[in-house]
């Protein structure tokens, strides 16, 4: 397998992942909506032994909507985007919003996540086989 490279938008900070992902997810949470700018967010879980960060970043910590899960969210200090994530929940893992690799071939969603808060024009890609609210 190649390796993928996530980046910021000025390159200063990127993330090379060695692996498949292990899951790839859209969110519809209002946090996701902000971060985004979009109607939701769209990520990919890897094994974090599979991922090395070059680069300054600076860490923001938030919480999820409902249930108050902490998410570790790292950006780029000179550009300010968000290049990958972290999460107590998800120990070993590092989470990578789809569009800092800026491959059109990526592998698509399979999980909706968060759809109670899903903007109802907003309409879901045929590969999502698995709902989660």
């Amino acid at each position: 397998m190649a390796a993928r490279i996530a980046a910021c938008s000025c390159g200063a900070l990127r993330a090379t992942v060695e692996a498949e992902p292990i899951r790839v997810s859209i969110c519809h949470c209002l946090a996701c909506q902000r971060r985004t700018g979009s109607s939701y967010g769209v990520q990919a879980r890897f094994p974090a032994d599979a991922v090395r960060v070059e680069g300054e970043y600076r860490e923001y910590v938030r919480y999820s909507d409902e249930d108050g899960e902490e998410r570790t969210f790292c950006f780029c200090p000179e550009c300010g985007a968000t290049v990958f994530y972290t999460s107590p929940f998800l120990a070993g893992f590092i989470a990578i919003p789809v569009g800092a690799f800026a491959d059109p071939g990526f592998p698509p969603p399979t999980v909706s996540v968060w759809e109670a808060r899903r903007h109802p024009w907003q309409p879901l890609p045929e590969t999502i086989t698995d709902h989660v609210d």
